[in-house]
Protein backbone atom coordinates (compact mmCIF):
# COMPACT_ATOMS: atom_id res chain seq x y z
CA UNK A 1 0.00 0.00 0.00
CA UNK A 2 1.28 3.50 -0.84
CA UNK A 3 1.48 5.92 2.06
CA UNK A 4 0.55 9.58 1.43
CA UNK A 5 3.56 11.88 1.14
CA UNK A 6 4.64 13.49 4.36
CA UNK A 7 5.20 16.88 2.73
CA UNK A 8 2.89 18.43 0.15
CA UNK A 9 4.27 18.91 -3.31
CA UNK A 10 6.14 22.18 -3.71
CA UNK A 11 4.06 24.77 -5.44
CA UNK A 12 5.53 27.43 -7.62
CA UNK A 13 4.96 30.92 -6.17
CA UNK A 14 2.55 33.09 -8.07
CA UNK A 15 4.27 35.71 -10.22
CA UNK A 16 2.39 38.86 -9.30
CA UNK A 17 4.21 42.10 -10.01
CA UNK A 18 4.43 44.50 -7.06
CA UNK A 19 2.05 47.42 -7.10
CA UNK A 20 4.86 49.94 -7.52
CA UNK A 21 5.92 48.38 -10.82
CA UNK A 22 3.25 50.07 -12.84
CA UNK A 23 4.29 50.77 -16.40
CA UNK A 24 4.29 54.53 -16.98
CA UNK A 25 2.68 55.83 -20.13
CA UNK A 26 4.51 58.05 -22.58
CA UNK A 27 2.11 60.85 -21.69
CA UNK A 28 3.04 60.70 -18.00
CA UNK A 29 6.74 60.60 -18.83
CA UNK A 30 6.38 63.53 -21.25
CA UNK A 31 4.50 65.50 -18.59
CA UNK A 32 7.23 64.71 -16.06
CA UNK A 33 9.96 65.82 -18.50
CA UNK A 34 8.01 69.05 -19.11
CA UNK A 35 7.72 69.73 -15.36
CA UNK A 36 11.41 68.94 -14.80
CA UNK A 37 12.52 71.01 -17.79
CA UNK A 38 10.51 74.03 -16.72
CA UNK A 39 11.83 73.76 -13.18
CA UNK A 40 15.46 73.31 -14.22
CA UNK A 41 15.36 75.82 -17.04
CA UNK A 42 12.92 78.66 -16.90
CA UNK A 43 12.02 78.76 -13.21
CA UNK A 44 15.61 78.41 -11.98
CA UNK A 45 16.36 81.93 -13.18
CA UNK A 46 13.53 83.24 -11.03
CA UNK A 47 14.65 81.28 -8.00
CA UNK A 48 18.29 82.37 -8.20
CA UNK A 49 17.28 85.77 -6.88
CA UNK A 50 16.01 84.45 -3.55
CA UNK A 51 16.98 81.03 -2.17
CA UNK A 52 13.61 80.53 -0.36
CA UNK A 53 11.85 80.96 -3.72
CA UNK A 54 14.14 78.36 -5.26
CA UNK A 55 13.47 75.94 -2.39
CA UNK A 56 9.72 76.43 -2.78
CA UNK A 57 10.02 75.78 -6.54
CA UNK A 58 12.03 72.61 -5.91
CA UNK A 59 9.51 71.35 -3.38
CA UNK A 60 6.65 72.13 -5.77
CA UNK A 61 8.55 70.32 -8.55
CA UNK A 62 9.04 67.25 -6.34
CA UNK A 63 5.32 67.21 -5.49
CA UNK A 64 4.30 67.59 -9.13
CA UNK A 65 6.66 64.80 -10.19
CA UNK A 66 5.29 62.66 -7.38
CA UNK A 67 1.78 63.29 -8.72
CA UNK A 68 2.83 62.49 -12.29
CA UNK A 69 5.05 59.45 -11.68
CA UNK A 70 4.13 58.12 -8.25
CA UNK A 71 6.54 57.63 -5.35
CA UNK A 72 10.13 57.08 -6.45
CA UNK A 73 13.14 56.94 -4.15
CA UNK A 74 15.21 58.76 -6.74
CA UNK A 75 13.25 61.96 -5.96
CA UNK A 76 14.98 62.28 -2.58
CA UNK A 77 18.56 62.61 -3.87
CA UNK A 78 17.28 64.97 -6.56
CA UNK A 79 15.65 67.17 -3.95
CA UNK A 80 18.81 67.17 -1.83
CA UNK A 81 21.05 68.02 -4.79
CA UNK A 82 18.74 70.86 -5.82
CA UNK A 83 18.91 72.30 -2.29
CA UNK A 84 22.71 72.58 -2.30
CA UNK A 85 23.74 76.08 -3.41
CA UNK A 86 25.79 76.09 -6.58
CA UNK A 87 24.89 72.53 -7.56
CA UNK A 88 21.43 73.54 -8.67
CA UNK A 89 22.90 74.76 -11.95
CA UNK A 90 22.95 71.15 -13.18
CA UNK A 91 19.52 69.94 -14.40
CA UNK A 92 18.95 67.37 -11.65
CA UNK A 93 15.18 67.17 -12.10
CA UNK A 94 15.59 66.22 -15.76
CA UNK A 95 18.18 63.64 -14.71
CA UNK A 96 15.78 62.23 -12.09
CA UNK A 97 13.00 61.84 -14.67
CA UNK A 98 15.47 60.26 -17.12
CA UNK A 99 16.40 57.69 -14.45
CA UNK A 100 12.71 56.92 -13.84
CA UNK A 101 12.14 56.59 -17.61
CA UNK A 102 15.13 54.23 -17.93
CA UNK A 103 13.89 52.13 -15.01
CA UNK A 104 10.42 52.08 -16.55
CA UNK A 105 11.83 50.90 -19.86
CA UNK A 106 13.90 48.14 -18.25
CA UNK A 107 11.00 47.00 -16.05
CA UNK A 108 12.64 47.96 -12.76
CA UNK A 109 11.08 50.17 -10.14
CA UNK A 110 12.70 52.53 -7.76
Amino acid sequence: MNAPPLLPAARQPERVPPKDRVHLSRTRLALAFLIAGLSDGLFKWLGELLPPVEWALDLATALLLFAALGWRWVFLPGLVMEAIPGLSLFPYWVLVVAVVAAQNRSGRSG
